[in-house]
């Protein structure tokens, strides 16, 4: 059993990646890159793409540098490797770990959400982005213990997508409205969930309102990563709209982006400000810029 990882040959955001496998098992794969500090979100089915800078890193930690077309050869032999066609469902092994958590025993619900999150439209709005709200909770919260209301909301908030600012929200609140109810889940917890999904549609709760505050915290977690990932993020914000032309968009996402600046606090939890704020302020002025 050994972790491989071959030379920074994909470029992409400004630098290049590698592909980091295992010739064994998913569950060793996990494990290493667990044990790394890599984000579950850079699983794509097989492999993890890791950037270039961190190579040294992983080979001291034990993964084996090899040539592209060997790593492929023992992904290959090890019965692992998932065509291009099934990469869309490639978050599908962490996002299930983390649904059974909360709703053991509901895979329908289950799957239907993935279905929903995994339309072919959606590059921003996907299960990237539900994995990403997930993490940035882990980051707010102490291990496991976000409010299975708050979850549940990050899990609904935009199963819903057409590109329809206010409309996809409430139809997500009513979705979980609908879905939730033949669960068990008690119907204040239900009414909870839809609460908290409409407050995305302009991330201002009420003063005190803390299970708001964290979810659109965790929602808006995105504005105050580096460059390379606010890029990657403006990109994907971009494909979700490529049916808009460009004046269009400009137009109408200079007055996102002045929204979010003019919101006092854009963070409410004292951790998320500590996290992203700055970041966030510095992103949001240079696009508006």
């Amino acid at each position: 059993m050994a972790i491989y990882i071959d030379q920074p040959l994909w470029p992409a955001h400004g630098t290049h990646f590698s592909h980091l496998v295992s010739d064994s098992s998913l569950d060793e794969l996990h494990a290493f890159a667990a044990a790394a500090g890599i984000p579950e979100r850079a699983f794509d089915g097989d492999h993890y793409d890791v950037p270039e800078r961190r190579i040294e890193e992983l080979v001291a930690a034990g993964a084996v540098r090899v040539e592209g077309r060997v790593l492929v050869r023992k992904l290959i032999a090890s019965g692992l490797r998932i065509p291009a066609r099934r990469r869309n469902k490639s978050l599908k092994v962490p996002l299930l770990t983390r649904w059974e958590a909360i709703m053991p025993g509901r895979d329908a619900l289950f799957l239907d959400l993935l279905d929903r999150w995994s339309e072919p439209h959606r590059h921003y709005h996907g299960c990237t982005h539900l994995l990403s709200v997930l993490e940035a909770l882990d980051l707010l919260t102490e291990p496991g213990q976000a409010p299975r209301t708050v979850l549940l909301a990050a899990w609904f908030h935009d199963a819903v997508y057409r590109g329809a600012a206010g409309r996809d929200e409430e139809e997500s609140a009513r979705l979980a409205e609908s879905r939730l109810a033949g669960t068990g889940l008690p119907p204040d917890e239900v009414a909870e969930v839809a609460r908290l999904v409409r407050l995305t549609s302009d991330h201002q709760p009420e003063p005190g309102d803390h299970d708001g505050a964290l979810l659109c915290d965790a929602d808006l977690s995105v504005l105050g990563g580096d460059p390379e990932e606010y890029a990657r993020y403006l990109a994907a914000v971009r494909k979700d709209y490529a049916h808009i032309g460009d004046a269009d968009f400009a137009a109408g996402r200079a007055a996102v982006v002045r929204h979010l600046l003019e919101l006092d606090p854009l963070f409410h939890h004292p951790r998320a400000r500590e996290l992203w704020q700055d970041a966030a302020h510095l992103n949001l002025k240079g696009e508006l810029a």
